[in-house]
Order: C-alpha cells, then structure tokens, then sequence
C-alpha cells in the first residue's frame, strides 16, 4: 500500500469513527435530563465532542499527505457510515430517495477514486 493510500484511509478510518459519535450525541439526544446544563455535560456527550475533535486531528495529519481535492469525496462516505450505523442502532429504515442519494455519494467516490486515479503513485 502506497503512503496516499495508507493515509486516505485513515481520513476513511477518522470519518467512519466520527459516525460512532454522531451516533452517541444522538443516542444522548434521545434521553431526558433534569437541566439543560445536564443535557449538554453529560459523559456521552462530551465523550462523543472529544472523540470529534480526536477525528479532526487525525484528519489534519492526513492532510499532510491528501490532496485536499481529494479529502472532501472521502469524507463524504460519512454519509454512508451514518445510514448503516442509524440502521444498525436505531432500526432506522431509509426511503426511496435516502437510499438514493447513499447510491449517488458512493458512485460519486468510486467515479472520482477511478478519475483521478486516486491511489496510484
């Protein structure tokens, strides 16, 4: 495996961990608290913010070696991330037109990966 490849997929790697927490802000969401302050400082949700921000480090270290043409097409397989994991700890179905636009991002990042020849050199 290449150097761009290895860290492509550690932007894939921090994207698909960024999901996780966006599933505990949402699992967190789902509760009722006694106080807004208790709403916003609570374990999940500082934890599911500091994994975030853990993503976005990651992410920057990446960026050292992706082309930031190519970062945002590999982020946005967050999308996909989110609609597996929603189904997974939610049993949230998705409609006609969610499985779409899952359809349309991830022709989208298989176009732009062969385009562009994304992991050569």
């Amino acid at each position: 495996m290449n150097r761009l490849a290895a860290y492509s997929l550690l932007v894939v790697l921090s994207t698909l961990i960024s999901s996780f927490s966006q599933i505990l802000l949402k699992k967190a969401a789902q509760k009722t608290y006694p106080s807004k302050l208790r709403e916003y400082l609570n374990p999940q949700v500082i934890t599911a913010y500091c994994i975030f921000f853990a993503c976005t480090l990651i992410t920057m270290y990446a960026l050292k070696v992706v082309p930031l043409s190519t970062a945002p097409i590999l982020e946005s397989s967050g999308h996909i991330f989110i609609a597996i994991l929603s189904y997974l700890f939610f049993r949230e179905r998705l409609d006609r037109r969610q499985l779409l636009g899952v359809f349309l991002v991830l022709s989208g990042i298989v176009i732009f990966s062969v385009g562009q020849g994304a992991f050569s050199s």
